[in-house]
């Protein structure tokens, strides 16, 4: 629709998104059948299309049977094609496995497992999902958003990029499967629509951490980030090394004949925090909610416990945690976050 101004070609689109719509209800995993499998010319379809007209016109005006005998053959390579293009999409069926959530501005990573149940593989078949932007900007970004599975027989697992803009729930565009196989003369295509929703968390934004946010570096924190050097607790033995201390020797094992060892002792690191939505320094609340991004993904790397409190949380339901697994349930709770 190109060719056509861009006040027309606007409310087209709309109405024929309407129309896919209402054809294909959302849902989690989808069979492409009858009711949901499109097919018609390719580019290079068109131009065979034209070839055809071309070819059927100056046999009936010259009244020549070769050249009708040549147009009725390209008519039968077309309708040959036409019935393996769509042949070769349906019956494929697409279920949803998994959306990771991911910051706003970064992609989120659709899973989903394709099953073909046809004896024959099928080829050449595109998956990529819609993109709000514009023409240019796609051009540039299709190679990396699509994928091209050459060869399909029985199940596969695929994982497919979706940009994200803002923070909050994310609704899926809708997935377009579409094939040229075998001649390159038809194009058959399908959409589905995913029920599944992603949560996107507020882009990490860093700010000074105050007096109360003071945490140790990862020099201080030894592996799981749980203890320091101390005088509690006994981590390991080592050799010795002159000038060390002698009082940390380990005389049981000189009285052994093993040789001299330096005993280390360790403290657990008690640098609980609590991460708290007033008294994050930024003015606004989306940028509140980007710093108690950042220091939940800090603490969350270093293994420092640590609770989040937003503006609603009462203070008896703070949660204490640590760890990667905690900070990503922090995230998910700010990405809930009104």
């Amino acid at each position: 629709m190109s060719f056509l101004p861009k006040a027309l070609t606007v409310p087209i689109k709309s109405a024929l998104s309407r129309w896919f719509a209402s054809r294909a209800p959302k849902n989690d995993s989808a069979t492409l059948n009858l009711r949901n499998v499109y097919i018609f010319f390719s580019r290079e379809g068109m131009l065979f299309a034209v070839l055809l007209v071309i070819t059927f016109i100056a046999g009936v005006n010259y009244g020549n049977n070769l050249v009708l005998g040549l147009c009725f053959y390209l008519v039968s390579v077309w309708l040959i094609s036409f019935h393996v293009t769509f042949a070769h999409i349906s019956g494929l069926h697409i279920r949803l496995l998994d959306v990771t959530m991911t910051q706003a501005g970064s992609p989120a990573w659709v899973t989903l497992q394709l099953d073909s149940k046809s004896r024959q593989p099928r080829r050449q078949l595109l998956f990529e999902f819609e993109t709000s932007a514009d023409r240019k900007d796609k051009a540039d970004t299709d190679d990396q958003n699509a994928i091209l599975i050459t060869r399909l027989q029985g199940e596969q697992i695929i994982r497919l990029p979706v940009q994200t803009s803002n923070r909050g729930q994310f609704e899926l565009p809708r997935l377009t499967i579409k094939t040229v196989y075998p001649l390159g003369i038809m194009r058959a295509w399908s959409y589905v629509y995913f029920a599944r929703k992603a949560w996107v968390y507020p882009k990490p934004e860093t700010f000074d951490w105050q007096t109360q946010y003071a945490i140790a570096s990862m020099e201080d924190l030894p592996t799981g980030g749980q203890y320091r050097q101390g005088q509690d607790d006994f981590e390991r033995l080592d050799n010795y090394i002159e000038g060390e201390s002698l009082a940390r020797v380990s005389w049981s094992h000189v009285a052994r004949g093993q040789g001299m060892f330096t005993k280390h002792f360790a403290d657990p690191v008690g640098h609980e925090q609590t991460l708290d939505y007033a008294d994050m320094p930024a003015a606004h609340h989306e940028q509140k909610l980007a710093q108690l991004a950042h220091g939940a993904l800090t603490l969350g790397q270093l293994g420092v416990p640590f609770q989040m409190r937003l503006p609603n949380d009462a203070p008896a339901t703070a949660v204490m945690g640590d760890g990667e697994v905690f900070a990503q349930a922090c995230l998910l709770r700010l990405a809930k976050s009104p």
